[in-house]
């Protein structure tokens, strides 16, 4: 069955300025989408956001100047019933958030290169992200050239685009180009969707100790896992549309859930398994755009529990990321 969500409340706004955290003060973050977490090591949350503007932001979108295309935050705050307090942000200069991933900012070669999920493996942290090709004029489309993983070494300050960890975007329709990874029983499950909000969700996964080898990797296909046909020949364990994927496992209760914007639903919707392959349960609204107008995202926070679901909301039309906290009944 649909999980059943009992309330859901913004608690705060976590960027920009008249956020919780004066973003646009402390490290010349006015505008900012997405804020996908993981926990980067234990009692420290990492926050990932998107296409980040400074100086002469304007919404919708994000207009200005001092363009990054991610920056990445770090929390300890364990009590987020008034919002989540970062504590920093990964600099290049004082009071000023370093762009993690660079990209080429040219059109039609690579715009910009957006986070997608992270995870920890040791001392190793891992970001999938998408190499955004064009954005396209058809609302919820885009271009990538791949999906890939990058990797850090020292806790996040500086990363490294692994050049064999991509997935290629063959004919602009191949799964694994927007992914959410997600380590558990000793693999690494990353689930995927095409490079537009329409696609549904494939799934692969691999021993956790060969992340970044193409060939480890194996995808759930008809039933079955396998390596035949590779990345291309998966087949959906949740049917579409579905954008922005975010997927935790949760150990005490040994379920998985999964939240994403359901376009034609127009909200952030959550599902459930006792398995990543599911099957998946029908999916129940958390927030919609009668709520919030323009919203996408919808990034569970890793310390959310079985009965509270934090997670990271954004919308266009402030182009700023708000937390918001869904209980659900068991």
């Amino acid at each position: 069955p649909a999980p059943r969500v009992v309330e859901v409340a913004t608690v705060a706004k976590q960027t920009g300025a008249g956020s919780v955290n004066r973003t646009d003060k402390r490290w010349q973050v006015y505008g900012t989408d997405l804020g996908l977490m993981w926990e980067s090591e234990p009692g420290r949350i990492a926050v990932a956001f998107g296409d980040t503007v400074g100086r002469g932001f304007h919404p919708p979108g994000g207009q200005g100047g001092d363009w990054r295309s991610n920056v990445l935050a770090f929390s300890t705050d364990r009590d987020l019933t008034d919002g989540m307090n970062f504590d920093s942000m990964i600099q290049d200069s004082r009071c000023h958030a370093a762009e993690i991933l660079g990209s080429r900012k040219l059109d039609n070669v690579e715009i910009t290169t957006i986070p997608t999920s992270g995870f920890a493996i040791g001392g190793r942290q891992y970001l999938t992200y998408m190499s955004i090709r064009t954005w396209n004029s058809i609302p919820g489309t885009w271009w990538t050239n791949h999906g890939g993983i990058a990797y850090s070494d020292d806790g996040g300050s500086t990363w490294v685009e692994d050049p064999h960890a991509k997935w290629d975007n063959i004919f602009g329709v191949t799964n694994f180009q927007v992914a959410a990874a997600v380590p558990a029983h000793g693999y690494v499950y990353l689930f995927g969707t095409p490079n537009t909000r329409l696609g549904a969700v494939a799934l692969a996964r691999v021993p956790e100790d060969r992340v970044l080898e193409p060939r480890a990797y194996q995808y759930w296909r008809d039933g079955n896992w396998t390596p035949v046909g590779g990345y291309t020949a998966a087949t959906p364990v949740v049917h579409g549309p579905a954008a922005e994927l975010s997927v935790r496992y949760d150990a005490a209760a040994d379920r998985w859930q999964m939240t994403y914007l359901d376009t034609a639903d127009a909200a952030i919707v959550v599902r459930e398994a006792a398995s990543p392959q599911g099957v998946w349960s029908e999916s129940a609204r958390l927030v919609g755009v009668e709520q919030h107008p323009e919203l996408y995202g919808g990034f569970m926070h890793p310390w959310s529990t079985d009965e509270d679901l934090y997670f990271m909301l954004s919308t266009w039309s402030d182009y700023n990321t708000f937390l918001l906290r869904a209980r659900l009944d068991r």
